[in-house]
Formats: C-alpha cells, structure tokens, sequence
C-alpha cells in the first residue's frame, strides 16, 4: 500500500477496456557471416539511408528531436539556400513531417482567420518534397460548439497537433474533432472522436499521436481525460487509460524502457509516469515537482527519461525508467529549477540543450542536471503573450542545433559545451508567426510559419 495518495491513484488510473493487439512482425538473421566488401557495402549504404531518412512524427524518430546522418545548411535568406515556398490554406502550430517523396502538415481555418468561415475546419496538406506543389488537401469538419477563440487558444489555434506516418498512412488528432487515418494519396481510411469535453481554461489540448507496434497512441488529455491506443488499420479502440490529471498535459509522450519492458513516459503536474504501450496500465510512476500545467514533451536518454516544465514554477527532472509502483525515492536522480515552459530539450552527449521560451540557450549536464551554459540569445526579442520569443522546439542535425523563434528567425547554435552562436536566419518576406518545431532530412530543412510551408536546401535558390 502506498504511502499517500498521488495523481496516479487519486485519478482512478483503470485497466484497458480491450485486449492488446499483438505485434506481427518479426526479424531473423539472413546469416551468421559477412565478408569485409559487404561490411563496407552495407555501412555506405547505411549512411546513404540514414541521410534520407524519413521526419515521420513530432520531433522525428523516437521523438528524439535528431536527425541522424542529415545535413542541412546553416545558413539561409529569401535569397539563399531556399528552395521551395508554399503558400498554406490555412495556419497551425503543429510541426512538419517528412515521409518519402512527401511533405504532410497540418492546418485550420474558420474562427479566428481573417476571410475565414464561420464554421472550423482541419485539413491534412501533402506538399511534393522534390518541388513544393501542393497534392492535396483533405479536409475533417470540426467540432461544435467550437471553443472560443480568445485566451490562451490563439496562441496556438486549432491545428496544434503533428501527424505521424508509418510510411503507408497518416495518423491525425485534432482534438475534439477526432483522430482520423489517411493514405499517402488522401483517401479517409477512418475517422472516430474520442471525446468532447474541454479544458475549463479553453486552452485546448496538444500532444501529438505516436505509433507503437500496430496502434496509434493518442493523447486525448482535455477531450477524453485519457491515453487511448486504437488500432492503426481500423480506428478501433484497443486500451483507455483514463485519469482526471491528464487535463493540463500537453507534452507528446516518449517510448522508453528496453526491447523487453517498453514505457510509454509523460510528464503531468507533479509526476511522471509510465504505461505499458501494449495494455495502457501503469509500470511506474516518481514524482517530478512540476506543478501546474506540462508542455514539453519527456526527453528519453539510456535509461534515463528527462521532464522539464510546470506553472508558475519552472522546473526539470530526471528519472531513471524500470521499476514498478512509485520509484520517486530508487529512482530519480537529480531536479533543477533551470528549465524551460515550452520548447522541449534535444539530449546529445551528455547534455541537455533548449532554447527557452524567454530566449535563452540553456544547456544542462544531463549527469547532474548543473548548468554548462545559459545565454541570452541577441536580438531574440519578446514576442507573443506574456514575452515568450519561443514557443518551437530545437531539433539537431550535424553537430548544429537549430532553434526557431516566433517573429525573429532561426537560430543555430554549436551543439558543444561552449556556447557558440552560428547563425541567425531570418525570411524577411514573411511577417507571419512560426510556431511549429522544423522538420530535418538529409540535406533539407522545413520550416512552417502561420501562412507557409518552406524547404531550405544548401545550393537551392528560389
């Protein structure tokens, strides 16, 4: 019996309403032995891969916010290193994907939007990634009533949610208006509504899907007071994992643990905690210190997961993942005050690095959670409600971390222990917002702004 009551027990965590769907995929070693030629064959052909490796989620794979073997440029203007500049039928926060030959993104129109209707609508845009033509536009009519366009909403809208891809299909949220499964060339596959409750500060929910096995996993924290898995082919719901404390999280959930005893971590106010993604039920849970409301997502290290947020006090902590029940005295390791509200930390080498939303590079220890570095970055100036110049994420690539402000550019930053600012890139051209946090491929880079859709190239010239 525990101790005290805590936000897992208090929320009336309960078991999966249905049965896990099994995976249905295995591996088996084509041999025992390999030449030197084939060695060398296979590893070329393994960077070559990874170069072009797909964005296919809300921060990449794993959600890991690095692009393995990419490199794209780290500088670029209207006139420089450009290649491609979409227009968008509507704006949106929800970051960028890249899947093969195509580029997904989402976006709103209707309350809100100048010239907009009345009524909401979220639509799905798949933009050619060789030359930034728009495929097509599927439209998901929204919910009603609508929540009001006023508070904290505008500072995010009603597309805040990224799609994840598996290579054959794009999974959607958009929040009461349901999750939604398209093929790569827009056809519906299927479309169900999870809930249709809303947050009593009219914040609306942001966390974006995430696939795991044959399900796609939905945080439906403001919408159902859930964690819903439902199976990627058909829509069908496969576990719920209800609790009220999901309310105020908006962070996207992390895959942790091993090959044996994976976790699905995410950070609510005061806890952290861990489900088995096969069931929904709980493995873990630690305390984290982090009152109020969460955004940024969990980072995930070996054996380590990393939550940073809370309202109005900021914070940061780190757990290491396995156990069952509360771990918070076997299992957490450290916890600063140094942190971050919005953006969510990259993890490489040992550290942690963010761009907060007040404009500072903060770079942590990820060891000891100790300060390496905090920098006020110039000419990042407030912007948006209450002064916050960030509200992106910083993704990697190259030993370049690339951090996109609101109203003021693109900064890259040396991924080091010693500060290094190498570049600040604006497009002058576009007076817009850019909320969302960028999409890396190889040697590209896609930005989204409130009305386009960009492709930075090194060698392209719009």
């Amino acid at each position: 019996m525990r101790p005290r009551p805590t936000a897992a027990c208090a929320a009336g965590f309960q078991p999966p309403v249905t049965a896990p769907v099994p995976i249905r995929r295995s591996f088996q070693a084509a041999g025992t032995r390999c030449s030197a030629t084939f060695a060398v064959l296979f590893a070329t052909l393994s960077t070559t891969l990874a170069a072009d490796a797909d964005w296919p989620r809300f921060r990449g794979p794993n959600g890991s916010g690095i692009a393995a073997g990419a490199q794209p440029p780290t500088t670029w203007s209207d006139v420089q290193n450009l290649k491609w500049k979409t227009g968008l039928p509507g704006p949106g926060t929800s970051s960028p994907i890249a899947v093969g030959d195509r580029v997904f993104v989402t976006c709103w129109s209707g309350p809100g939007v100048t010239g907009g209707k009345n009524l909401l609508s979220r639509e799905l845009v798949c933009v050619d990634r060789e030359s930034g033509t728009l495929k097509w536009a599927k439209s998901v009519a929204g919910e009603s009533p609508v929540d009001g366009y006023e508070g904290y909403l505008p500072e995010h809208g009603y597309a805040s949610h990224t799609p994840t891809s598996d290579g054959e299909r794009v999974f959607v949220y958009y929040g009461r208006g349901g999750a939604a499964a398209f093929d790569l060339d827009g056809n519906q596959l299927w479309h169900v509504r999870l809930g249709n409750s809303a947050n009593q500060k009219n914040w609306g929910s942001a966390a974006s899907p995430v696939l795991y096995k044959d399900t796609v996993i939905i945080t439906a924290s403001e919408e159902a007071h859930a964690i819903v898995a439902l199976d990627k082919l058909t829509g069908k719901e496969v576990w719920r994992a209800p609790g009220s404390a999901l309310d105020y999280v908006f962070g996207t959930p992390v895959l942790a643990g091993t090959t044996t005893q994976a976790e699905l971590v995410f950070s609510l106010p005061e806890e952290l905690w861990a489900l088995n993604p096969d069931t929904g039920k709980l493995r873990w849970f630690a305390t984290s210190s982090l009152p109020g409301n969460i955004a940024p997502s969990v980072v995930a290290g070996e054996g380590v997961v990393f939550a940073f947020g809370g309202f109005p006090q900021l914070g940061a902590v780190a757990v290491k993942t396995g156990g069952k029940g509360d771990v918070t005295s076997s299992h957490r390791l450290w916890q600063t005050r140094n942190s971050t509200y919005v953006p969510t930390p990259v993890l490489h080498e040992g550290r942690l690095y963010v761009v907060t939303d007040q404009g500072f590079a903060l770079c942590l220890d990820a060891k000891t959670g100790e300060q390496v570095f905090k920098e006020r970055l110039p000419g990042a100036s407030a912007t948006g409600r209450g002064g916050k110049p960030f509200y992106a994420s910083a993704v990697m690539a190259n030993g370049h971390i690339y951090a996109v402000s609101r109203r003021n550019g693109t900064f890259v930053i040396e991924a080091s222990p010693h500060f290094k600012l190498v570049a600040q890139n604006s497009l002058a051209s576009d007076s817009t917002q850019f909320n969302a946090t960028p999409a890396l491929s190889g040697r590209q880079l896609f930005l989204r702004s409130d009305k386009f859709l960009y492709c930075v190239q090194a060698g392209a010239k719009l």
